[in-house]
């Protein structure tokens, strides 16, 4: 086309009537997106100055285009790629022109013609991007889904050439996340909806750390682009960041379908049904991973996962024992070996994990498997008897662990101080009877490694309790209260509870039940949430759930401290790796629950972990009075329940109740003295909490 337009500006003689010219055609074209009909006139001028100028003649196709006259533009286009059978973004005008014919008259016909004219435009031009999604977009209504991918594709990497997209790339790469915004932004100025362009936009935004952002971009990138599998792939993983992963699952399951021996999608898809609870099915596409390529340890360990989750113990210890044998230096696989709680690592074990240990080092880009080295080898010499060697390798890993954490003690005591004084007796009182009135949940809450798992389990084999898993839901939803004190609406998170509505509490109570809704696979009338934190947010339960029932499961302090510190949570718990902070963590958990059970006599009933073991019938039937429900006998054979457990103690719960956990903690009893510091007084009175 630039050779059609110097012949052009040859005829209109040389000198400043060539200066003249050029600057009118520029002038014309800037004019088009925002004020076609102007430009139109412009090259209409041109035109009767320079008849049958190309550059002119393609000016005017596109403002008759835009203008919304795609009939005369038609005209005008045609005839141009007859006198100029080589100008690419003739081809392509005249196939948009056709396309929005085609809108008006739903004329087959004109479809045929628009690929036609597209197709010649990007084989005389391969790098028109937006030719190539518009062709997609034809192929793909036309019923060719594989050209018009392939179409996509082609467009993508066109449009990835342009040279302010690279710059925009490579500051990316380099941190400068601002200057690629600002590229960014100029390159959709001047080519809105590029979907490489947006998809780029969206890892900026993401990882600028603005999540909600990234999103539209992402989407609209693949709106544009179906086959677009970067985009995405990118688009799953930011909305999977996100509570409600079902739109993340129906992407995946999409990229799945596109290309089913991509074992990196159909890990994707794997994690996000782990997710919403269907293991079935991420155990099926785990092993059709490993049929295609049995050497991927990563694999095995995420199958070893799900059928521990399912119970399957065997299958589980030879998909974990597969993953170490693959890779040694995994700590996620002997740990995870370790932590079902039922094997033993022997002589041979340990020699492998000990030769798997580099010099120990915080910074080392495998320091979560090296702690997890750590947690195991302290397994398997507590199993064998070997408390000091068993307590160094914990004390290790914990240190590892804590050292990449943000904790502070200190916001834990001041929040359980701030409930505690908002939570009062007559503040619960003004606000009886609001909030959803949904009586489904019942929220397990205490510290982990409490018994809590064993109470979930219990309550489970109960024909009208479902179990689920621990939900982050409540969390998130308190999370999002507290970013309005972030925002500066509020100066402290009580003021933003105490400002809620009446229809905001049953807002965020309908809320909670609906963001649950995905977890429930049969229509049992109740639902167990296991998450232990939620002891945190028992005044937001009765604020936004007031029917919901909240059962707080308790365990000697010196017994679930130390099995907390000594267990490798694979997130949260951030409290947990200090013998000293799990301690003031705990401390601070038994006086917020007092003080709630001083504000609300009754609405929490507690399970005593030591109680449930010395008389599980009783405190069965005392755990269902509260709930409402009548007895079931197999409440008391919990163990033969089969369904999936997500937790540490998935293993000690399909089994029959045993006592050896209980005073288990006292074989580490002499190197224990920072936790008992810790805990004050709330060691000397267990079970009952210190006066206040």
């Amino acid at each position: 086309m630039a050779r059609d337009v110097a012949r052009g500006n040859d005829a209109a003689g040389a000198g400043g009537a060539t200066g003249t010219l050029e600057a009118a055609l520029v002038h014309a074209g800037r004019l088009l997106a925002r004020q076609p009909l102007i430009a139109l006139a412009q090259a209409r001028e041109i035109l009767r100055v320079v008849p049958g100028h190309p550059h002119a003649l393609l000016i005017e196709g596109q403002a008759l285009r835009l203008a919304g006259r795609p009939n005369e533009a038609r005209v005008v286009l045609e005839a141009l790629v007859r006198d100029q059978p080589s100008a690419a973004a003739a081809f392509t005008e005249l196939g948009l022109a056709l396309i929005a014919l085609e809108g008006e008259a739903e004329d087959a016909s004109l479809r045929r013609q628009a690929i036609a004219a597209l197709r010649r435009a990007v084989a005389l031009k391969p790098d028109l991007a937006h030719a190539w999604y518009a062709l997609a977009g034809q192929l793909r209504a036309a019923g060719e889904a594989g050209e018009a991918a392939q179409a996509e594709v082609q467009g993508i990497e066109a449009a990835s050439r342009d040279p302010l997209l690279l710059r925009a790339a490579m500051a990316m790469g380099e941190g400068r996340l601002d200057e690629a915004l600002a590229m960014l932004r100029q390159r959709l100025g001047a080519a809105p909806g590029d979907p490489a362009a947006l998809r780029l936009l969206g890892e900026v935004l993401w990882r600028k750390g603005e999540v909600q952002e990234a999103l539209d971009p992402l989407r609209a990138a693949v709106a544009r682009a179906p086959a677009f599998v970067a985009a995405r792939e990118l688009l799953v993983r930011v909305l999977a960041l996100g509570p409600d992963v079902g739109e993340a699952l129906d992407h995946a399951a999409r990229l799945v379908t596109d290309d089913p021996d991509h074992g990196g999608h159909a890990m994707l898809k794997a994690s996000l049904l782990v997710r919403i609870g269907d293991q079935e099915g991420a155990r099926a596409l785990y092993r059709g991973i490993i049929a295609q390529d049995s050497g991927r340890p990563r694999v095995w360990l995420n199958l070893g996962h799900v059928e521990k989750t399912l119970g399957n113990q065997a299958a589980a210890v030879e998909a974990y024992r597969r993953a170490a044998a693959l890779d040694p230096a995994t700590g996620e696989a002997w740990w995870s070996l370790a932590n079902l709680k039922t094997v033993r690592l022997d002589e041979a074990d340990i020699a492998a994990m000990r030769a798997a240990l580099p010099l120990d080092c915080v910074g080392d880009e495998r320091a979560d498997d090296i702690a997890q080295l750590h947690f195991a080898l302290g397994k398997a010499h507590e199993d064998a008897g070997q408390a000091e060697q068993a307590f160094a390798h914990y004390a290790r890993g914990n240190a590892l662990r804590r050292a990449g954490l943000d904790y502070d003690p200190a916001r834990t005591e001041r929040a359980v101080s701030d409930h505690a004084g908002l939570f009062t007796a007559p503040f619960l009182h003004t606000r009886a009877g609001q909030g959803c009135a949904a009586p489904d949940p019942i929220f397990v809450v205490g510290l982990p490694r409490s018994g809590s798992t064993l109470v979930e389990q219990i309550l489970a084999s109960h024909s009208q309790i479902e179990g689920t898993m621990e939900l982050p839901d409540l969390m998130l939803i308190a999370d999002r209260l507290k970013g309005r004190v972030e925002d500066g609406e509020f100066p402290d998170f009580p003021t933003a509870l105490a400002a809620l509505s009446p229809a905001d509490c049953r807002r965020l109570g309908e809320e909670y039940i609906e963001r649950t809704r995905i977890h429930r696979k049969t229509d049992r009338p109740f639902f167990i949430d296991k998450m232990p934190n939620n002891w945190q947010h028992v005044g937001l339960i009765a604020m936004i759930l007031p029917q919901a029932k909240v059962i707080d499961a308790r365990r000697h302090p010196l017994g679930c401290c130390f099995s907390g510190w000594k267990q490798y949570f694979a997130r949260g718990q951030v409290f947990s790796y200090d013998l000293s902070e799990i301690g003031r963590y705990y401390a601070a958990y038994v006086r917020q629950m007092a003080a709630f059970d001083r504000a609300a006599p009754g609405r929490v009933h507690r399970v005593i972990y030591e109680d449930m073991v010395a008389d599980t019938p009783g405190q069965v039937r005392a755990l269902l009075d509260h709930l409402g429900l009548p007895f079931e006998e197999g409440c008391l054979s919990f163990w033969e329940n089969r369904r999936a457990v997500r937790t540490a103690s998935s293993e000690q719960v399909r089994r029959p109740i045993y006592t050896d956990a209980v005073d288990h903690w006292k074989l580490f009893d002499r190197w224990l003295d920072p936790l008992r510091h810790a805990l004050g007084p709330v060691l000397e009175s267990y079970p009952v909490p210190p006066e206040a």
